[in-house]
Parts: C-alpha cells; sequence; structure tokens
C-alpha cells in the first residue's frame, strides 16, 4: 500500500477515473504497473498487453486536458484529497464490499473512514417526532465513539449527521455529486460544518450533477462502510430499504425504530423488523449487537435517549481547517433535482420499456426518445420506490415486474 499521491499520480488517477475503464479494468492497469502514473506512462503497448480496446487506449492517450486542470485546481483546495485503493488510508470496509470504487474525492477527516461508524437513514419527509429521533440516537451514539454516516439528504439524514456534530463526535456524508457542489442546496450549511468537523466523501467526479443513477450508487458506499445501519421512518417502499438490504447483502447489521401503526412512514420499519432486522428502543439496544467488534465502547453507557426525545439542538457553522471552498454552488436548479418528481406516468413508461436483462442508462435514453433529465427523475422514483436498482457498472434492472 502507497501513502498520499503525488501531483503526478493524482494526475493520472484523474485520466483514469475521466476514461470509459470500469473499476475491474483500472485495479487491473494500476496492479500491472504499480501506480496509476505507471499504468498512463505504459503507452498503447503496455495496454494493449493488458487487452484494452483501441477506443480505451485513445481515451487514456488523449485526455480531456482542461477538465484534468481543473479537476487538479479543486484537489489543491485545503482539505481536499483523493484517496486511491492503493493509499492504506482507504477504508477496509470498503475494500470487502463488491465493486467498491477505485478512489474517492474527500474534504474533511479522512481518518475518520476507518473508525468504527454506524449509518442512519431515513425519510426524506420525516416526522417531527422521527427527526427529533434521529438526531437524538446520533447524539447519543456519536457521545460513545461511533462515526454517523448518513447520505446529506433531506429529512433522517440531515437530523443524524446535526446530532452527531452537536455531541463533538464524527460524522461522514456521503454525496451522490461532485464535491464542488452540494445537494440538497438546502444543506450548504451543514455541509460546510461537516466538512470542518467531519467528512464529506464522493466516488464521483468533481462537476459531477445529481443524477437518478448515482443515488443507489452512494446507499451502497453508506451501508458498506458501516457496521450496521439504522432505520428512522421509511415508507414500505422507499430508498432507505434499499440500503437496509445492501447493507444486509453485505453482512452489515440492520436494526429499525419502531413506530406507530397508523405512521405510514413506521411500516418500512416495522417490514424490516418482521424480515429480521434489530428492533431499536435504546441506543443499548445497537451496542448489544454491534459488541463483538466495538468492545470497550459498550463500557461507557452514559446517555441514552428516550423514543421521541431528543436535546435541543443549536449549533454554530464553523468551517474550521477543512472549509469548503467558494467553487461550491449556492443553489442546484431544477433541472438538476430529480429527487423532488414523482413521474408515477414516466415510471411506468420506463418499466415498459425494461428488458429482463440489465440495460444501461444510455439505451434507454435512446429506446424513449426522453430528456437525461426526464429519464433520471423516472430513475430515481423507481429506485426510491423499490421498482428499479442499478449494477455495479449503473445498469438499469427492475426489482419486480408490477407497474407503478
Amino acid at each position: 500500500m502507497t501513502d498520499a499521491l503525488s501531483t503526478a499520480d493524482q494526475r493520472a488517477w484523474l485520466q483514469l477515473l475521466h476514461s470509459p475503464l470500469g473499476t475491474p479494468e483500472i485495479r487491473r492497469l494500476v496492479d500491472a504497473f504499480g501506480s496509476a502514473d505507471a499504468a498512463i506512462g505504459a503507452g498503447r503497448r503496455g495496454w494493449k498487453r493488458l487487452s484494452l480496446s483501441g477506443a480505451e487506449q485513445s481515451a487514456l492517450e488523449t485526455p480531456d486536458e482542461a477538465r484534468l486542470e481543473r479537476d487538479l485546481a479543486w484537489l489543491a483546495g485545503s482539505g481536499h484529497e483523493l484517496l486511491a485503493y492503493t493509499d492504506k488510508r482507504y477504508p477496509q470496509r470498503l475494500r470487502e464490499i463488491g465493486a467498491s470504487p477505485p478512489a474517492l474525492f474527500c474534504i474533511g477527516d479522512v481518518g475518520l473512514l476507518d473508525a468504527p461508524q454506524l449509518a442512519i437513514v431515513g425519510a426524506r419527509s420525516a416526522t417531527a417526532a422521527g427527526l427529533e429521533n434521529a438526531q437524538a440516537f446520533a447524539e447519543a451514539l456519536a457521545s460513545r465513539g461511533l462515526v454517523i454516516t448518513s447520505g446529506l439528504a433531506l429529512g433522517i439524514d440531515g437530523a443524524a449527521h446535526r446530532g452527531a456534530l452537536a455531541a463533538g463526535g464524527g460524522t461522514i456524508a456521503v454525496c451522490g455529486t461532485g464535491l464542488d457542489r452540494v445537494y440538497p442546496a438546502q444543506h450548504r450549511d451543514l455541509a460546510h460544518a461537516i466538512a470542518g468537523h467531519g467528512l464529506l466523501i464522493s466516488e464521483f467526479l468533481p462537476g459531477t450533477p445529481p443524477k437518478a443513477e448515482h443515488f443507489p450508487r452512494r446507499n451502497r458506499l453508506i451501508s458498506g462502510l458501516a457496521l450496521g445501519v439504522l432505520v428512522v421512518e421509511a415508507a414500505r417502499e422507499s430508498g432507505s430499504l434499499i440500503t437496509a438490504r445492501l447493507a444486509a447483502d453485505q453482512g452489515r447489521e440492520v436494526f429499525a425504530i419502531p413506530g406507530s401503526i397508523h405512521n405510514p412512514l413506521a411500516r418500512g420499519c416495522h417490514q424490516l423488523i418482521r424480515q429480521g432486522a434489530k428492533l431499536v428502543e435504546t441506543v443499548d439496544d445497537v451496542f448489544v449487537e454491534l459488541a463483538g467488534v466495538l468492545g470497550s465502547l459498550l463500557e461507557h453507557p452514559d446517555t441514552e435517549p428516550k423514543v421521541g426525545e431528543s436535546k435541543p439542538f443549536q449549533l454554530s457553522i464553523q468551517t474550521g481547517n477543512h472549509a469548503l471552498t467558494n467553487t461550491l454552488s449556492d443553489e442546484i436548479s431544477d433541472r438538476n433535482a430529480p429527487i423532488d418528481t414523482e413521474p408515477a406516468h414516466d415510471l411506468r413508461v420506463l418499466l415498459q420499456a425494461l428488458d429482463d436483462a440489465p440495460t444501461a442508462v444510455d439505451q434507454l435514453t435512446e429506446r424513449l426518445g426522453w430528456s437525461a433529465e426526464r429519464i433520471g427523475s423516472a430513475l430515481l422514483e423507481g429506485e426510491l420506490t423499490g421498482r428499479l436498482t442499478s449494477d455495479s457498472v449503473g445498469r438499469i434492472m427492475r426489482l419486480r415486474q408490477t407497474s407503478p
């Protein structure tokens, strides 16, 4: 394993990540030549020896220099880093999952990646009680040594990050965009706070806007980094349940907080509990299940919120040593915000256009003749309602055959 990347290696990694090569091909190149810089320097003779296609060789040979320079300028910012899988600081838990990204873009304390983490996820349109529970549990768990990992989304995710910050603990936000922008825009101040006192990460290059297919990919990292996933409010068909399913597939613990039988956002949690998730009423319910890997953390049972209760929360936004640069977008336009749309009719049409085999997004766009924004909205709706998922290379698959 190597240490932090040199400027030459940063440039070479960016060249690889901008290319059409998939993760297996990138790893094969870097492993064969010893570093990204050496892999790029191998030239067509070396690439041909590793069976790269002519198009892949041409892409590596003639990169977009302007984009590389923009990305290098971003990496030169305070606290900005590209963490490759060759780095000994790359999180061990991500190494264990299938299709882990070859590199992560980071802002903040990279040391948090290998700390014991619990992911907290749930509904974007959470109830007041759900937000209180998420924040209270995150604050208590963080005060006892767990890093809180989530996706920076509205609702439960944001409450979980705020709870960890309120406790003075660590929190990691896994983003579905490039780190030069914040999505959703309402969480710009929260993102600044996390950059200063926690960590923002993304597998997506700077400049990448929010796209529907990015969120399932983000979810696999949220669950993959953590020892377990705690679901706080979720509809019966929601993106949070997809994260829980990914966690189970990755061998992580799945926890759920129960709620009223009259609350639609409790039904997803109840479904998880029926399927074997651990019912959580107190913080100790989590620590008991994780005792084997947490050890000494169990010796400090000092803070335990009751369901529906939390401490008042006041956070003074500070950017610390890892402030986000002014390249952050203050806003993201509606056309880049698929998460706020509910295209039921479009989703129905899209489902009908899917074959049984995984289908590339470009193929769907060609079949339907839709704009990227329209197809992105329908894909995200399908992912959030549990009708669609994507494989390790982003191809779309139906999870079930019923129409919405």
